[in-house]
Formats: structure tokens, sequence, C-alpha cells
């Protein structure tokens, strides 16, 4: 599995994947991420050990993501984090965060603000309808709007390619995400070890009719594959054999 890359051409950065103890969450109905994980904390450390040493502060930005949350890392490997910022000159910092961790967001942001570094917040939203992310993905956000989500998150991350998206449905959660957040992060939906399959109709709409009008903002990554950033494998190919 690759866990360390780098992003260069929209909002250049290095990015690491590191293993937790696994999302606390765990029942979005999509998502088989959280396969990538151990209970051990020492073995976890180790791993991460590794990965981090690979960050050369190239681009003074470091995003860190794990199968769930960042509060989820063990507390050695949170450490480290500060002391590979600190001395590969890392100005800002990106951590992945659901929404029932709000408030150590929020910490979070205050602590390493005093250390010199811009901590921004990423969620994976999915879509902004909150019936849909609630009755169907499972998302766990429970129904709050776009202002309380914006109170902790600064960039979120947005799921499309299931069954029922529209063009116009995907159309307004980008538009919002866009109005209230700094960036985005288009996810497509690609097949693994969950229930849920892609819908091709609806990614074929997001080519021919969305793609074109946002894959040139500085403001707006988009992942087709979700392989894309040069981190992670398909953990779920071992379940579609």
């Amino acid at each position: 599995m690759n866990r360390y890359s780098t992003i260069e051409k929209k909002n250049p950065r290095e990015i690491v994947l590191l293993r937790g103890s696994g999302c606390k969450w765990k029942k979005c109905i999509y998502c088989d991420y959280h396969l990538d994980l151990c209970k051990d904390e020492e073995e976890n450390f180790r791993l991460n050990s590794e990965v981090l040493q690979n960050v050369r502060g190239t681009y003074k930005r470091l995003e860190v993501i794990n199968s769930g949350s960042f509060t989820e890392l063990d507390k050695k490997t949170y450490d480290l984090i500060e002391d590979i910022c600190l001395d590969r000159g890392i100005k800002t910092l990106y951590f992945e965060s659901h929404y029932m961790y709000k408030d150590k967001s929020i910490a979070a942001k205050k602590y390493f603000f005093e250390k010199g570094i811009t901590l921004k917040i990423k969620t994976g939203v999915e879509t902004f309808d909150e019936e849909y992310r609630e009755r169907y993905l499972h998302k766990g956000f429970g129904f709050v709007g776009v202002d309380k989500i914006s109170e902790f998150a600064d960039e979120i991350c947005l799921l499309f390619g299931l069954k029922g998206q529209t063009e116009e449905s995907m159309k307004r959660d980008i538009e919002t995400g866009l109005a209230n957040f700094e960036r985005i992060c288009i996810n497509i939906m690609n097949k693994n070890s969950t229930p849920v399959l892609p819908d091709k109709k609806v990614i074929n709409t997001f080519k021919d009719k969305i793609l074109p009008i946002y894959q040139n903002s500085d403001r707006v990554d988009i992942l087709m594959d979700n392989l894309e950033f040069g981190i992670g494998t398909k953990i779920q190919e071992v379940f579609l054999k």
C-alpha cells in the first residue's frame, strides 16, 4: 500500500495515509475504508513513523488522512506529526474529522495555531441533502445544516455517482460547498466490498455536464478514482475476486 505521495497541481502539498484504531462511526453504507486499521498502538506508531519520515516540507503543506478521524490516531503518532511539522517547516496541516469530533477539531486548531501551524479540517459531508445523507448514507452528522458544519470544517468532501443523484443535486452540492468552505474534494463512487454500487448513469451525467465546469477550478479536487492522490490501495479487491 502506498502511504506517501505529493499533490502537485492544485493546492500543492504532501499527503500521508496513516493507520489508526479505525473509524469509530463505521456506519456509512458505502464505505469500507475502515478496513485499514490496527488495534495495536505500538504497531501503528511503528508504521506511521516510517511513513512520516518521507515528509520533506517541500510545499510547507501536509495533509494527514487515516481510515477515520485524526482523533483516532495514537498519541505518539499525533505528537510525531507535530514534531515533523515543526522540524520540516510545515505551515499548513490538514486533518480529516467526522462531525462527532467537531469540538476536538476546534480545540486542535487552537493548539496548532499556538505552535505557528494553521490546521485545516476536512470533513466528508458527501451531500448537503440532509435526508439523503442521514436516511440513506447513514453519515452520522444528524440533521444539521451547512452553518453548523462550517463551524469546525474548512473543507468538505462530496460523494457522487450514487443512485438518486441528479445533475441538479450535484451542482447544488458543489455550489453550496464553494459558497461556505475554502475548498471541496469530489469523490466519484468506486466499486468496493459494500452492497452500494456506482450508478453509471449518474457518473456519466457528472462527466458530461459537471466535470467540464469545475475541473480547472483551483478550489476543487476531483477524484474519478480513489487512488488518484497516489496513496492507498484497493483493499476491497480482496472481497471482489
